[in-house]
């Protein structure tokens, strides 16, 4: 016997338009469609209380990649496609900041820096080389090396080889972005269901249903084109799509009093980054140490990461002052061979924004608005 209404059923579980996940993506999707559709009925179901990936427990980069992992990278693609890879996740941000506004999600422009320790070896033919290739883009220098503010911030002398700034990068705050998407989304009369996890989807040629749970009971949703925008998680959902979740933990410290680090730094390929929010410092990553635990949807902390953030974090970057960690915390990415997001018709009713692959601050606008074109056509 059905818990659902006749009035639940006609007028609150039937949309034009219904986009799965609450994440960037996912709420920048539902504002495009809006722009294409004034009078169109629009709903996004998310399955927790709140985003349930990376979008709201990420580290706040607003950047495109360090020199090192833009090196890695064209060891491993053609030159054209990592040049794309950046234009595109510059373009992202630009959309972005357009979309919300800078003074609404504390977006600040303090450089972005990556240490180059001294068990490598980057010269500056590399970072010469690096610079030409992204002159297109930025039609300046964006790698420039900083050694002499090795001592400002305080870090660890012994182990930098070399500080390397990139002029163009930033940091925002994530928590005031998602709350500024959906503040977007609730003016653009877009209806926002959270705790409704999606459990089955079927397109039935001219309508898509969909089974969802809430609250110990369950409701069909029918819609007539979706947009799934659950990234890691999308294989609970379409198993066919290719996407390998990927865990990320973050910490964050108490009060540091006098902290003089100020801006957004990587190092190890982009594996590990840091950076402070007003007198704390965040520092995450290190899923390279354990790449095959990593691969979960599991929220878990992966102790062997942890310990090397907080070994990190006493004996490099704050060697000379007392730390306190005062939160520490895992979220779901998502990743493709090929570092590319997947963008795609999956069916003739539902198409597919998902594989961020750590990027969603930078790229998913972008994302968010080609996916309402494929959701469209």
């Amino acid at each position: 016997m059905s818990t659902t209404s006749f009035w639940e059923r006609e007028h609150l579980l039937k949309f034009d338009f219904i986009v799965i996940g609450a994440g960037i993506v996912g709420l920048t999707t539902a504002i495009n469609l809006r722009k294409k559709y004034r009078k169109a009925s629009i709903a996004i179901l998310e399955k927790g209380l709140l985003p349930s990936g990376a979008s709201t427990k990420n580290a706040g980069f607003a950047c495109f990649g360090s020199p090192t992992e833009l090196w890695s990278d064209l060891s491993k693609h053609k030159k054209e496609d990592v040049l794309d890879l950046v234009t595109r996740r510059w373009e992202g941000l630009r959309k972005l900041r357009e979309l919300t506004g800078d003074h609404k999600i504390d977006y600040e422009n303090l450089g972005g820096f990556e240490i180059i320790p001294k068990s490598i070896k980057f010269d500056k033919e590399k970072l010469d080389f690096l610079n030409e290739l992204l002159h297109p883009i930025f039609k300046e220098r964006v790698y420039i090396n900083s050694n002499s503010l090795i001592d400002s911030f305080g870090i660890n002398k012994d182990y930098v080889e070399s500080l390397v700034k990139n002029t163009f990068e930033g940091q925002l705050n994530t928590g005031k972005l998602i709350k500024r998407l959906m503040q977007i989304v609730h003016q653009n009369d877009i209806t926002l269901h959270s705790g409704c996890s999606v459990e089955k989807l079927e397109d039935k040629s001219s309508f898509v249903e969909l089974l969802c749970s809430s609250d110990n009971s369950q409701h069909l949703f029918k819609a007539n084109k979706v947009a799934v925008c659950t990234n890691g998680f999308v294989q609970k959902l379409i198993t066919e799509i290719d996407v390998q979740p990927a865990r990320g933990t973050v910490l964050v410290t108490k009060p540091i009093k006098n902290l003089r680090i100020k801006g957004s730094f990587h190092y190890d390929e982009g594996f590990f980054y840091f950076r402070n929010i007003e007198n704390r410092i965040l520092l995450g990553g290190g899923r390279k140490l354990d790449f095959e635990n990593e691969k979960t949807t599991s929220l878990d902390i992966n102790q062997k990461i942890f310990e090397r953030l907080k070994s990190d974090l006493h004996d490099n970057i704050l060697p000379n002052t007392t730390t306190e960690i005062d939160m520490v915390w895992s979220g779901i990415m998502g990743f493709s061979d090929h570092k590319r997001p997947i963008l795609k018709t999956y069916s003739n009713n539902i198409a597919v924004g998902v594989a961020l692959g750590g990027m969603g601050v930078a790229i998913g606008a972008l994302v968010g608005e080609e996916l309402a074109e494929h959701v469209i056509r």
